[in-house]
């Protein structure tokens, strides 16, 4: 007997991969737990084509690995974005995920094989891939196998079981390759305008713009370009009015109502003359009756974009909830697989035998026997749309429910739909009789159709239909009449609506953004990121940041909102999962690709700012208006006992904590002269009374504290915090310019006091710099005192506010690039040297400050 490492997706699959498994087996299953709490391992005995296994069957919770940038590349300041194009990346397993790690390499070292039960789909395979790396890496001599399976029931099961198969290399390649992309495009381009716009406007979409990233995706910006455009359209729809002629005939069989087959007109005049003709003479002759049988064909089998589509027409239920319910209902065992592109049943599909489980429902079950029964003649073997993605069928029931003890109502809306749509798709058409009658009036053509329903066959049970009969009377050709009413009529044009969320699931189908499995998260993450809103309707609007970020990429001449670029990414990840294309090559091509998007992007970044300013009002943290920022109070003033206590700027610029009762109340609080940003927290003391006393969120200069001290500190300003105090015997409070040595700036004339330097290579050595915004004069004091870099001869930054630290109340770094350092934004800085300090020694991305 061999040991069998089982690994499936999901603790819930586990559980269901190993009930069925060991049913009926001699010695049953035991349950112990692994190294993390929610994923149990079972084990049992079971025969794989006569060989006998121990069975150990656990389970991964998704994905088990990240990508994400190597460590010096994370920070937001540490890099050009630019170089998150090629800057090297690594998979790893998170720190919440180091359990399951563990029971992995723990149990794989007794085993001999390895099974895995992930989902079969392309992300599935690439989490499987995942399991093997690590279970291979405790143990090289695995023998590893893949189970495929569609539905969480016994046939599928024991089937996959007896049918192993290897990993397919090529679908994990796939996922690796979207990964990978997905995290070079998103990071540059968020970065770059989170940086960009973010401290430049105020932006009430989010409730802390300072905290606010403007996102981008690969995937979710074009479908925020299908709402825009959209909204556009309707914008820009200017109402046109028309006229038509209407004319209607009443009988003792009923109305008919009769249309101008010009349609209508845009001239008046025109119309008019048309119209009084008519009047005129207005004997209508009856010159074709066409009568026909028409059908009104059920639906292709379910794909997960239809069951999307229509359980938000149907339910106005959002794609995200109709992914949860079926996913739960999957991995219940009550439907297939829920994430499928497949419209079409195999032959080898036992259809029969699904209808027949649905027999005993008491509503849809007389429906199920009719279409057993031959002698109805309902039967219809279900059509194909044409789409099969090789890894599992269409959406369809697996097991029998009249509803479930916990089911929400959508729980049961999920399975209804589910339901009734297979049965409908396995059924004959809904047959009609067409009747259509044309006349003659003074030489206009008018028109009128009836339908009367024959057979309604599918229609009876797939209820979400309507297939509308209308009587019209009877008429025979070369009959004469004169209409009941004849009248011109005036209407106007009207723009399309907004879309819909099946309208936008249809438009990124048909464009190739996502897959099945991940539109109705890029949907999700647009209404998140305040990009749109969805209405009682789900329809969605742009909001104005959504609208703002597209009109700016649009200004630009690039179309970096539209499906194009994603698309032939999406196409080209397919060919990898089929072999066609490597895994290097479409990487290659695509990072090129949008590397040049980027730049050129970052080059016309004026069109952004111009677009942000259409819709937002500019910010004051741009201009350093610090005493506009709204207040924080830090606590309750303890001298007056009437007003509070605010974290706020002297007219130096020196934080400090000062009364709001100024100047009846003068009490203060004087801070380190070191602090360079400081910001009040939701964190209150535990020690300081009377409270409550919120602490404050630090960052020092570096260059001015003592070794031993961190840059960054909370801190309490009620008499607690030895950290502060010593920080204030040391380096002082308020303004650290008296008495000390200065120059003029050779830039603005500002006074440059002597600090000194704390970097490996010159620490000690004294310079001068200026304190003034946006201006970088530094030199070094022995440069002065042998003359050979005299003070009107300063190093200088070239920089604007799309990149001047000081106006972001922050330090920006930047990276080398050809000789050259840019900051986040793009906008150059001159000399090889740290742009922050001016040192030469070393880079931006190494400065202590």
């Amino acid at each position: 007997m061999i040991n069998v490492l089982n690994v499936a997706e999901k603790p819930s699959v586990a559980k269901s991969v190993a009930t069925i498994l060991s049913r009926n087996q001699q010695h049953g299953m035991r349950v112990r737990d692994g190294r993390s709490r929610y994923n149990k391992i079972f084990e049992f005995n079971y025969v794989i084509n006569g060989q006998p296994c121990h069975m150990l069957v656990t389970s991964v919770t998704g994905h088990l690995m990240e990508l994400e940038f190597e460590d010096r590349f994370r920070k937001w300041h540490s890099c050009d974005p630019t170089d998150l194009y090629h800057a090297p990346v690594r998979k790893f397993v998170p720190e919440d995920k180091i359990d399951i790690k563990r029971t992995l390499e723990e149990e794989a070292r007794r085993c001999q094989w390895l099974i895995l039960w992930l989902d079969c789909d392309r992300e599935g395979e690439n989490i499987a891939f995942e399991v093997m790396d690590v279970c291979g890496a405790a143990n090289r001599h695995l023998t590893i196998w893949r189970a495929r399976f569609s539905a969480l029931i016994d046939r599928e099961i024991h089937e996959a079981a007896q049918n192993l198969v290897s990993p397919n290399q090529w679908f994990s390649d796939a996922v690796d390759a979207r990964q990978e992309i997905d995290l070079r495009i998103g990071a540059s381009f968020t970065r770059f305008q989170t940086m960009l716009l973010r401290d430049k406007f105020v932006i009430g979409s989010a409730q802390d713009d300072r905290n606010l990233v403007l996102s981008y995706g690969p995937c979710q910006f074009p479908t925020l370009g299908f709402i825009v455009e959209r909204y556009w359209e309707i914008q820009s729809h200017e109402p046109e009015e028309f006229w038509t002629i209407n004319c209607s005939h009443t009988t003792d069989e009923g109305i008919a109502t009769f249309s101008w087959m010009r349609g209508h007109l845009f001239d008046y005049t025109s119309a008019v003359i048309l119209y009084e003709m008519c009047v005129q003479e207005p004997a209508a002759t009856v010159t074709k009756v066409h009568q026909q049988e028409k059908r009104k064909y059920p639906p292709h089998p379910l794909s997960t974009i239809e069951l999307e589509k229509r359980a938000s027409r149907y339910f106005r239920m959002s794609s995200e909830q109709t992914m949860k319910v079926a996913e739960d209902l999957y991995q219940a065992g009550f439907i297939s697989y829920p994430r499928t592109e497949t419209d079409g049943f195999s032959s080898r599909t036992d259809l029969h035998t699904i209808v027949r489980e649905q027999q005993e429902h008491p509503v849809w079950g007389s429906y199920a026997q009719r279409l057993l029964d031959p002698g109805t003649g309902l039967w219809r073997n279900p059509s194909s749309g044409g789409h099969d993605d090789k890894a599992h069928p269409p959406i369809h029931p697996t097991k029998f429910s009249a509803g479930e003890i916990g089911w929400s109502q959508d729980h049961h809306r999920v399975y209804e739909l589910v339901v009734r749509h297979f049965l409908a798709c396995v059924s004959q058409p809904a047959v009609g009789a067409e009747t259509i009658v044309e006349i003659d009036i003074a030489g206009e053509q008018f028109s009128a159709s009836g339908r009367v329903i024959l057979v309604k066959n599918y229609l009876d049970v797939y209820h979400f239909e309507s297939w509308g009969g209308l009587m019209i009377p009877t008429y025979l050709q070369g009959q004469q009449f004169i209409p009941t009413t004849l009248t011109l009529d005036s209407g106007v044009t009207r723009p399309p609506p907004l879309l819909s969320e099946a309208d936008l699931l249809g438009c990124m189908d048909k464009a190739g953004i996502g897959t099945d499995a991940t539109m109705h998260d890029h949907i999700k993450k647009l209404l998140d990121r305040f990009y749109a809103t969805k209405d009682t309707s789900t329809r969605f609007s742009p909001t104005n940041l959504g609208k703002a970020l597209v009109m700016g990429y649009d200004d630009m001449g690039y179309e970096l909102w539209k499906p194009n670029l994603r698309s032939m990414m999406e196409f080209d990840m397919k060919q990898v999962s089929m072999g066609y294309k490597s895994k290097a090559e479409v990487l290659e091509t695509c990072l090129q690709q949008m590397k040049s998007c980027f730049l050129d992007a970052r080059e016309n970044k004026v069109k952004l700012l111009e677009a942000m300013a259409v819709f937002f009002e500019r910010s004051d943290r741009m201009s350093g208006n610090d005493h506009l920022v709204a207040v924080e109070i830090v606590r309750k003033c303890g001298l007056c006992q009437e007003s509070n206590m605010v974290l706020r700027r002297n007219r130096d610029g020196n934080f400090m904590v000062g009364c709001l009762g100024f100047p009846q109340c003068r009490n203060a609080i004087w801070l380190p002269g070191p602090v360079l940003e400081a910001t009040v927290t939701t964190n209150i003391c535990n020690s300081c009374t009377p409270g409550p006393v919120y602490l404050i969120q630090f960052k020092f200069r570096q260059l001015e504290i003592p070794p031993g001290f961190n840059v960054n500190h909370l801190g309490c300003i009620g008499g607690c915090d030895e950290t502060l105090r010593q920080l204030i015997e040391i380096c002082g409070t308020g303004s650290r310019v008296q008495g000390e040595s200065s120059v003029s700036c050779g830039t603005c004339g500002e006074p440059c006091f002597l600090r000194t330097a704390n970097t490996a290579n010159n620490r000690g050595r004294k310079f001068y710099s200026c304190p003034s915004q946006g201006c970088n004069f530094f030199v070094w004091e022995d440069s002065l005192n042998n003359g050979t870099n005299g003070r009107n001869a300063p190093y200088r930054n070239v920089s604007n506010s799309a990149s001047n630290p000081s106006r972001r109340g922050g330090r920006s770094r930047g990276a080398r690039g050809g000789g050259t350092f840019v900051s986040a934004t793009g906008d150059p800085i001159s000399g090889r040297r740290c742009y922050i300090c001016g040192d030469r020694s070393h880079f931006a991305n190494a400065c202590p400050i």
